[in-house]
């Protein structure tokens, strides 16, 4: 029985995360009808070019991905937080439509969809570590 590289199943597990997590945001926008905020946006630029980079990397087996990656995962998780947050207080503004609890949808009574994309974004981020580890590993 032939071994899956542990690169491959890494890359392609956060390759999978990406392109559920993008998936996801066109769902809600284009099925549910929900406009996205500013701060979904960024998400967005954020998470969408993931989805080609980690694929790429993935097909070549290329853990250096990280070095590309992580700045795009980590910047994700820094506005996925803060658009968390900014849903908590009703009086905060992330749109130039009004506040973050305009739309609330919510997933199982816990996830909202910034919150969606902070574990999207959380998970990516682990799993690129976990890449950049290998890579140093290799020489």
């Amino acid at each position: 029985m032939k071994r899956v590289a542990p690169e491959w199943l890494l890359l392609g597990s956060v390759t999978l995360v990406a392109a559920v997590a993008t998936v996801g945001s066109l769902y809600f926008s284009e099925a549910m009808g929900l406009v996205p905020c500013d701060l979904c946006w960024v998400q967005r630029i954020l998470m969408y070019p993931l989805v080609v980079v980690l694929g790429v990397a993935t097909l070549e087996g290329r853990t250096a991905v990280w070095r590309t990656g992580l700045p795009l995962s980590l910047s994700g998780v820094v506005v996925a937080a803060y658009h968390s947050y900014l849903q908590l207080s009703p009086n905060a503004t992330c749109t130039l439509d009004g506040g973050c609890t305009t739309i609330l949808w919510q997933g199982f009574g816990v996830f909202t969809i910034p919150r969606l994309a902070l574990v999207a974004f959380l998970l990516i981020s682990v799993g690129l570590i976990g890449a950049a580890l290998l890579d140093r590993r290799d020489p």
